[in-house]
């Protein structure tokens, strides 16, 4: 029953970046919203509890260990997994707080590919329609960039560009002399703030961002979303809530509330409201509203088209080069740059046509190696520590990103199976 205790003029699912930026217009709209998060509480600073601790303070230097490995058999492809790293996912600030922070404008070309190529569906809007809210999500965030000019990658509202290192200065130069302006290496789009911020203190290049970062400088729910909203005082959180459906009313045609399971109790509660944004990530949103079936939408609340569920997109990632660069051994840079630099696409543009269509960026970096670089068993002794203090040979390595396209037969469902949705429910809740 709706009463006064647990009825909210807007409720949010999720508390990652989405669901903080919505928890952030509406509150200060003036509404009264509740955001729902199914994992414990992270506060901002208190509880980064690894990120200003040093390797040697680990059992294992912070590495991955094989038990990590077996633990998280699918989340041991990415950088995130290791000793030093509690977060994975269910908490507060979702991937806020691990995401790359690559921040990237699509092109008008982006938006009309669907239609062009006869993929999908058509993009309802083009990017003259984002074009203002590009910016003003960039001016709240702080994406620092430098305005490069390049229709495929559009220029947006930044802060001052982390600086390249000289080998990435020497490659960036022979881009542009050998393909003659048809591929550009550029400073990569990062929601890393190089000057204070609307309280947050700039980077401190010290590229411990999976960790949550203490000084506020990259963008995050914690760091700037979650303040903005609690400052209005419209703002209630309640984390260790387990959206399980939607609550339908058939009289009114519209979505009323939602039904939560509470993570510590395990007792069900009901939450009411005239708005309600689902921002619980790409695969939990579509559970949420698949277990929301009603006899109307047997499929899942909003099912009629027949694409709930499908359509399902990554990236691939994984493949790219690296090599040593020689002439530059006097030559260092500052600190531990929390950003590398960016290729955009090059491929099917410019009136090139390959056996596939669309294309693919870069990102990569160059830097020196460190002391990982040296095998022990290669030499012993006061001379190899001596060696292994001074840094190792320049290397560039670069690493491809592209789409992956959207398809019908690409599809997650609910196993109904009582069995493992207990254990699903069992792994949300531990």
């Amino acid at each position: 029953m709706a009463t006064e205790t647990n009825t909210y003029d807007a409720i949010v699912i999720g508390s990652g970046i989405s669901g903080g930026w919505a928890a952030k217009e509406l509150t200060e709209k003036g509404l009264k919203t509740i955001m729902l998060e199914r994992g414990r509480d992270i506060v901002h600073i208190k509880d980064y509890v690894s990120a200003n601790k040093a390797p040697w303070e680990f059992p294992h230097r912070g590495s991955r260990t094989q038990q990590l490995i077996k633990d998280h058999p699918v989340l041991k492809r990415d950088y995130p997994l290791n000793e030093a790293n509690p977060f994975r996912g269910y908490h507060m600030g979702g991937r806020s707080l691990m995401w790359g922070r690559q921040s990237y404008r699509w092109a008008d070309m982006d938006f009309e590919a669907n239609a062009k190529d006869g993929i999908a569906v058509d993009w309802p809007i083009r990017y003259k329609d984002l074009e203002y809210w590009y910016g003003y999500a960039e001016r709240f965030a702080g994406i620092s960039g430098n305005k490069d000019g390049l229709s495929i990658l559009p220029d947006g509202d930044f802060m001052p560009p982390m600086e390249m290192t000289c080998v990435e200065k020497d490659v960036s130069a022979r881009f542009n002399e050998h393909y003659k302006g048809l591929r550009h290496m550029v400073m990569g789009r990062t929601a890393n703030i190089t000057v204070p911020h609307i309280g947050r203190t700039n980077c401190q290049y010290r590229n411990k961002c999976a960790l949550g970062c203490p000084f506020g400088a990259y963008f995050s729910t914690q760091s700037a979303t979650l303040p903005a909203a609690v400052a209005t005082g419209n703002l209630t959180v309640r984390p260790f809530s387990i959206v399980t459906k939607i609550l339908y009313d058939k009289d009114t045609k519209k979505a009323k509330g939602v039904e939560v399971l509470d993570a510590e109790t395990n007792k069900t509660y009901e939450f009411y409201a005239k708005v309600i944004f689902l921002n619980a990530s790409t695969l939990n949103s579509a559970w949420v509203l698949m277990n929301s079936a009603t006899d109307i939408w047997p499929d899942g609340l909003g099912s009629s088209s027949g694409e709930l569920g499908r359509n399902l997109m990554d990236h691939h990632l994984g493949v790219g080069a690296s090599g040593h660069m020689e002439g530059y051994d006097d030559k260092y840079y500052f600190g531990r740059r929390a950003n590398g630099i960016y290729i955009p696409r090059y491929r099917n543009l410019n009136g090139e046509k390959r056996d596939y269509i669309r294309g693919f960026g870069y990102q990569g970096r160059a830097s020196r190696e460190g002391w990982s670089r040296a095998i022990p068993e290669y030499s012993i002794g006061g001379a190899f520590k001596d060696a292994l203090s001074e840094p190792g040979d320049w290397t560039m390595s670069i690493g491809g990103f592209g789409e992956t396209l959207p398809y019908h037969q690409k599809r997650t469902f609910l196993d109904k199976d009582p069995y493992w949705l207990s254990m699903l429910l069992s792994e949300i809740m531990s």
